[in-house]
């Protein structure tokens, strides 16, 4: 297995699906019709060499593994990519996900199928590259390049004010990148490499460090994203096709929560334990009043966004608390809220194209018309709010705990977020779900169907499967968890946080 280069092929299957969607010719339905199995053969051959990956992966070893590197560009730029347990963690929920966000979309984009499919699989290049970079500058070429398919996305396919969300959504990540991209460059120039394994043993000046971080920061902290930077993420979701808003919640989101992990702690640990106190207020402000906002929002979409900013405040408080079950909270938080966000915006997506508005108000009495619907809806909002024997439950309790460790003003302050997400989610449940039927459409509605059926039981599969098995994904990132928060117990101990 390690003979064969199954990471590039991985990163770079899509695009072979992608040549493919060129070359389809004929009439209108073959070509809609032949666009959609080609994008399914490719996302589903993706998944199962993401599969393979798993399968020879040692679990032991928290060092990175499948490693790959070539020269490209004289010795500035090496393409070099690798897994540890963290990264292919990631790997495999982007794998998971994107058949699912396809098969979504061949049953609701209606206008120019062939281009969208085609901007869903240059995505998935873009996020499993980002996950498996091992150099700083394809890194930042992979982070970077996913802007515009997903700009494309929210701009042609989204709603009423797609064009407005489109260009926030992207000059907002934008701008924010362009001081990461400073960052990279001061990096070369201070360490002559961009080599990630080797800037891993390089220890840099604090002042330095701290310079860097806040760089690297900039973009993290806009596509967690995190308060007060996180307007552009309602927007977004709220004029994004249901696939769009999937990815975004799903992967797009982590993909900044795992470079704090990979990048913030490995690179810059002393200047993250020094800038750490300014994480927990803005990750407990981002939790409590985006909480509160949810509370009061009229659209179903927008509600589910501002509750993925309180989510995702959540991941930042567990990396930065620097134990081992913070962290692994963190990243266990991140893939069950890739499987439930995905889940929710789906639920959303089924009663919209039956009843096209998102409006809270225009429902109610749905359990007497859709009872199978209602029946996964109410799994997937108790996942979301963390119920035991969810997959929710799992990484909310070991945030907690890991942040009971480190402070325990902290842990409280989290756990009044706890609080409001169950009332947020009820409240929407049930103006959705239970009462009295007002508006008639209502009573013409159908329950879901075969291909909704192919959709939703796979995500609910694993919002139980890893409520009850969590060990699926912790004995994966265990070993380099553990090594990461060894390495942060020697810059901890000399700081006044910790004493």
């Amino acid at each position: 297995m390690n003979e064969i280069p199954i990471l590039t092929l991985t990163i770079f299957l899509p695009l072979i699906g992608v040549l493919f969607l060129t070359l389809i010719k004929g009439q209108p339905n073959f070509v809609y019709k032949t666009s959609g199995y080609v994008a399914m053969l490719t996302s589903g051959i993706t998944f199962f060499a993401s599969i393979l990956i798993l399968l020879n992966f040692n679990y032991s070893n928290p060092d990175f593994q499948f490693t790959e590197q070539h020269d490209w560009i004289f010795n500035f730029v090496n393409y070099k990519v690798g897994v540890d347990g963290i990264s292919l963690t990631f790997v495999l929920l982007t794998t998971f996900i994107i058949p699912i966000c396809i098969l979504a979309t061949i049953n609701s984009i209606k206008n120019r199928l062939r281009e969208f499919l085609i901007a869903l699989l240059l995505m998935e290049t873009m996020m499993i590259g980002v996950f498996c970079s091992l150099d700083l500058f394809i890194f930042y070429l992979f982070f970077e390049a996913g802007l515009i398919p997903m700009f494309l996305i929210i701009g042609i396919w989204g709603g009423k004010r797609r064009v407005y969300s489109a260009f926030k959504f992207f000059l907002y990540t934008l701008l924010g990148s362009v001081f990461m991209l400073i960052s990279i460059i001061c990096i070369y120039y201070d360490a002559g490499t961009l080599d990630v394994e080797k800037l891993l043993n390089i220890q840099i000046n604090l002042d330095y460090q701290k310079y860097l971080w806040l760089g690297f920061f900039a973009s993290f902290a806009v596509k967690t994203p995190m308060w007060p930077v996180h307007t552009w993420l309602p927007d977004a979701h709220v004029e994004a096709p249901t696939s769009g808003s999937v990815i975004l919640a799903a992967i797009l989101l982590k993909m900044a929560g795992y470079g704090f992990i990979r990048f913030s702690l490995g690179l810059f640990p002393d200047a993250s334990v020094y800038f750490a106190p300014m994480i927990f207020i803005l990750s407990i402000i981002a939790i409590i009043y985006t909480s509160l906002v949810a509370l009061v929002q009229k659209d179903m979409k927008k509600l589910i966004a501002y509750s993925s900013v309180a989510h995702m405040g959540f991941v930042t408080i567990g990396i930065f608390v620097f134990n081992k079950e913070g962290i692994e909270g963190s990243i266990f938080q991140m893939v069950s809220h890739g499987i439930i966000s995905s889940a929710l915006f789906l639920c959303v997506g089924v009663i919209y194209d039956r009843m096209h508005t998102r409006e809270i108000s225009e429902y109610g009495g749905i359990v007497n018309i859709m009872p199978k619907y209602s029946i996964m809806f109410m799994i997937f909002i108790l996942g979301s709010l963390g119920l035991p024997g969810t997959s929710g439950f799992i990484g909310e309790i070991l945030i907690l705990i890991g942040s009971f460790k480190f402070n325990y003003w902290i842990a409280f302050f989290a756990a009044i977020g706890v609080i409001l997400s169950a009332c947020y989610s009820l409240w929407l449940y049930r103006r959705v779900v239970f009462g009295v039927i007002k508006n008639t459409k209502i009573n013409n509605l159908k329950d879901i169907n075969k291909n909704e059926y192919l959709i939703l039981i796979p995500l609910l599969v694993m919002t139980l499967v890893l409520g009850f098995y969590p060990s699926l994904v912790l004995d994966l990132i265990s070993s380099s968890v553990d090594k990461l928060t060894n390495n942060m117990m020697d810059y901890t101990k000399t700081s006044d946080l910790f004493k």
